[in-house]
């Protein structure tokens, strides 16, 4: 159970509406004041995977709502270590998980949103999407000349576009809200210095190479535009149907800490629980039982 702590904790990363966010106002090395040896940290974690584990299994036999967790960060940022870690201990068959690439030459003649739509949760599922829709105001943004791909009409391409594309993303969350989707984003919020020291640590552990790419080194120029972006895809689509979390990213173990008390937070207020049997039911299962035995 999420406690009054933990509830005050989330709290401080949580945004529901966007007016007056500022990113500089959200410390990445932040830790909620909690102060926690490696092993005590893991221990509560364990019990966050473990609870959540739980949820998950009232959430797929309720088979009424579906939860999509959308994960957002710069390079370096953990993304794929918070999804392993968080979601260790839930049944593969209750989740659903898709990273999104550059998108290829079929879903460059649909509209942004249809890749995402396709790979939505079922209900009674979890959906994890490792980046998403957001990376149409957050690289093409900062990249606009990724636009040119996208064969929109001309006249379509203006100084408004953004924009545009985020109330557009707003609407689609409220869409989904209403039909039973639970939307979470979480945008891991690593600082420059930290993501520096992670790019060097891949250099130089063996291990660790095949997660450098150069062009993560590249991307790092971009940094100030990509936090403008960041800053205006957070005011322009937070929500409480939809909220963000700007979690800070330097400290692993909070990270996750985090992500997995924002989930349970989450699916606790959907009063999930098993399907009542009712009494046609129990008689056919005591039917069952009599044949059995």
């Amino acid at each position: 159970m999420i406690t009054k702590r933990t509830e005050r904790i989330l709290d401080r990363y949580r945004v529901t509406a966007g007016k007056g966010f500022r990113l500089r106002d959200c410390d990445p090395a932040d830790t909620g004041g909690l102060d926690l040896e490696k092993n005590h940290a893991a221990e509560l974690l364990q019990k966050g995977v473990e609870r959540l584990a739980e949820l998950q299994d009232m959430l797929y036999a309720q088979d009424r709502w579906s939860l999509l967790c959308i994960f957002q960060a710069m390079d370096a940022a953990g993304k794929d270590g918070a999804i392993k870690h968080v979601f260790s201990g839930v049944n593969p068959q209750g989740c659903q998980v898709h990273s999104f690439k550059a998108p290829n030459a079929m879903e460059l003649d649909h509209d942004f949103l249809w890749r995402h739509s396709t790979a939505l949760p079922e209900r009674g599922r979890i959906g994890i999407h490792n980046r998403s829709w957001y990376e149409e105001v957050l690289v093409v943004r900062v990249h606009p000349q990724f636009l040119e791909g996208q064969k929109l009409p001309p006249r379509l391409v203006g100084k408004a576009i953004w924009e545009e594309r985020l109330e557009d993303i707003a609407a689609y969350e409220r869409y989904l809200a209403r039909q039973g989707t639970v939307v979470l984003k979480f945008f891991l919020n690593v600082s420059k210095e930290e993501q520096k020291r992670r790019f060097l640590s891949r250099i130089e552990e063996p291990a660790k190479n095949w997660k450098f790419s150069a062009n993560d080194v590249a991307e790092r120029a971009h940094w100030d535009a990509y936090m403008k972006a960041y800053e205006a895809a957070i005011r322009g689509t937070a929500a409480r149907h939809a909220p963000w979390f700007v979690v800070p990213a330097d400290t692993k173990w909070f990270t996750r800490l985090v992500v997995v008390a924002a989930i349970i937070e989450a699916l606790e207020a959907l009063d999930l629980h098993y399907p009542k049997v009712t009494k046609a039911q129990k008689a056919a299962l005591e039917v069952a039982r009599k044949a059995l035995v």
